[in-house]
């Protein structure tokens, strides 16, 4: 076990209960009292991974004129694609052709070690479920390195793996996660000029991480293409290939832009950090960018704009590759059990407009100016009435991604104002909502449905956004060595410390003995010269209460406990 404290051959001390969870291929073991080990939420996260990765292999061992053997799917392969230079360069082969010489090509099935194939290094991996899927389900694989911090974390991990019958595979690490990516070669993919695959763990928080990938790789005369960028439940996941390119750098810093956003009604621009001139396939000149691209007060509303950014400006998807993934998914259903909302997802991402970075939402325009909120359909349709293109996104099913301008927007929520009218009398002169409802709409919005306003994900009643699984749906705590027990404690502290914070009663007898359940600071500290006559508690503090928090006793009786100087009956 390399970078570990000890190997994975030593006896570990069993628990007194463990669970067992199958998922895809691999099943796991886990103590019973730490369910944080297993999220089955996450599955659907863990699902679209694998299906990425296995599309990646067959992309760059295609090229190698290698096949991979995905269980389930029919034994064929049409496209073969080469990426190992430029992501653009591409090269299609005949189906004919292909099982003409299918015996000539070397094969790579699950399972099985391939030496030229892809070496994966998972930073967190928790109880290794990932990294053991990758094992069992990905073909076309080198190693999988399965690394953790957690020294019981590392332990269940070589107990997973040896269950799993995967150790020829899976090389579990105990290590800081960047310490790891050092030493096994991976970090980031900086290291290698080929162009390697990185998954990181709404959609702004989706181009902040893509920027500052971008950045990062410039530093080693790197940039970033994204191939996938996902933003679902509580997480946030983007699957990017980095090239090796000091010329293409250069035009990293026109890839990025700040945004401008009103307080007001949230209309927003973005100002790119430069720009590029010149015919494209030849000589591009770079230079700064002139701007800002909005006055100091907003034309709508009259508010200001605050600053973001900077976030990643260009397409965060590669549509070719999303619909190769998309694809595999869609013949082979059997093979996840999240098939179904990969297909959703993944439907949605190919109707995304790629070239509008950011959205609104229909509840965000409504709520501005206190009216009722149109039908997505209508929205939709008075936008392609008046020429202009819209979309939803992956990430928020009320969102209305468009290239229209924001006084467009207003125009037709003018309109359907109109129709549907807000008691101006209760509009203050000065709110968003009086100033952009003063104003007449220059275009009469045509609200009438189009049948092209109804996306094809949407006829189709695709599982395109996740509804809550379970209660108290959402991140988990952190892993702890006490399991429940270590819960349970923590939530009994917590409940002290929110009673401390709690006003004390108002009788003064009452109070009294609230008080004498505080342990006392200054005894603590050995300094206390009250003895019994001390308001606070002289006991030894329950597990977990502090007394940094808690006010010196006073000094005369006639004094608030509190400290506050007040008779007691005032306090």
């Amino acid at each position: 076990m390399e970078n570990a404290t000890g190997p994975c051959g030593e006896e570990r001390p069993r628990e007194v209960q463990e669970t067992t969870v199958t998922e895809g291929a691999a099943k796991i073991v886990f103590p019973s009292a730490n369910e944080v080990f297993y999220n089955p939420v996450q599955e659907f996260n863990r699902d679209l991974t694998c299906a990425v990765i296995t599309e990646f292999a067959r992309i760059q061992l295609g090229a190698k004129g290698i096949q991979i053997k995905v269980p389930g799917e029919k034994d064929t392969q049409k496209v073969i694609v080469d990426l190992s230079d430029q992501e653009e360069k591409k090269v299609e082969l005949k189906e004919s052709e292909n099982l003409a010489s299918r015996d000539q090509h070397r094969t790579a099935a699950v399972g099985e070690i391939c030496e030229e194939g892809l070496h994966v290094l998972e930073g967190l991996a928790a109880s290794g479920l990932r990294s053991i899927r990758f094992a069992l389900e990905v073909p076309g694989l080198r190693s999988v390195v399965a690394n953790d911090a957690s020294a019981p974390a590392v332990d269940l991990i070589c107990q997973n793996v040896q269950l799993n019958g995967v150790a020829h595979l899976v090389q579990p690490s105990q290590a800081d996660a960047r310490t790891c990516e050092y030493h096994t070669g991976l970090l980031v993919g900086w290291v290698n000029s080929e162009g390697r695959l990185t998954p990181t763990p709404c959609p702004q928080a989706l181009r902040i991480v893509l920027h500052s990938l971008d950045l990062h790789a410039n530093c080693y005369q790197r940039f970033v293409v994204p191939l996938l960028s996902i933003s679902a439940d509580f997480y946030v996941r983007v699957f990017v290939r980095v090239f090796a390119s000091p010329a293409k750098v250069k035009a990293s810093a026109s890839k990025q832009a700040l945004v401008f956003q009103c307080v007001g009604c949230g209309a927003f621009h973005l100002q790119r950090l430069a720009k590029a001139s010149g015919v494209p396939g030849d000589r591009v000149k770079f230079s700064a960018a002139c701007g800002p691209p909005v006055t100091p007060e907003c034309e709508h509303c009259g508010q200001q704009h605050q600053l973001g950014g900077p976030i990643w400006a260009e397409p965060i998807h590669d549509l070719d590759f999303v619909g190769r993934v998309l694809e595999a998914v869609s013949t082979n259903p059997g093979r996840f059990n999240t098939s179904e909302r990969i297909r959703g997802v993944l439907s949605v991402i190919t109707e995304e407009l790629p070239d509008v970075p950011l959205y609104y939402t229909l509840d965000q325009l409504s709520s501005t100016i206190h009216c009722s909120t149109p039908s997505l359909l209508k929205f939709r349709s008075a936008l392609l009435h008046a020429d202009f293109r819209v979309s939803l996104s992956h990430t928020c099913k009320n969102a209305v991604k468009t290239d229209a301008p924001a006084s467009t927007l207003w125009d037709i929520m003018r309109c359907w104002e109109k129709e549907h009218p807000v008691k101006r009398e209760r509009l203050s002169e000065t709110s968003p909502a009086f100033r952009i409802l003063s104003v007449e709409p220059r275009l009469q919005a045509n609200f009438t449905i189009r049948e092209d306003a109804n996306p094809s994900s949407r006829q189709r009643r695709l599982k395109r956004f996740q509804v809550n699984p379970e209660a108290n749906w959402g991140p988990r705590r952190r892993a702890r060595p006490g399991g429940k027990a270590a819960d349970e404690a923590m939530e009994e502290r917590h409940m002290v410390l929110r009673n401390k914070r709690k006003e004390p009663p108002e009788n003064a007898a009452q109070r009294a003995a609230w008080l004498k359940t505080v342990p006392c600071k200054r005894f603590k500290e050995g300094n206390c010269q009250r003895g019994d006559q001390c308001c606070y508690s002289h006991s030894p503090p329950a597990p977990g209460v502090s007394a940094d928090a808690v006010p010196d006793c006073p000094e005369t009786s006639n004094q608030s406990p509190l400290g506050l100087g007040l008779p007691l009956s005032q306090a």
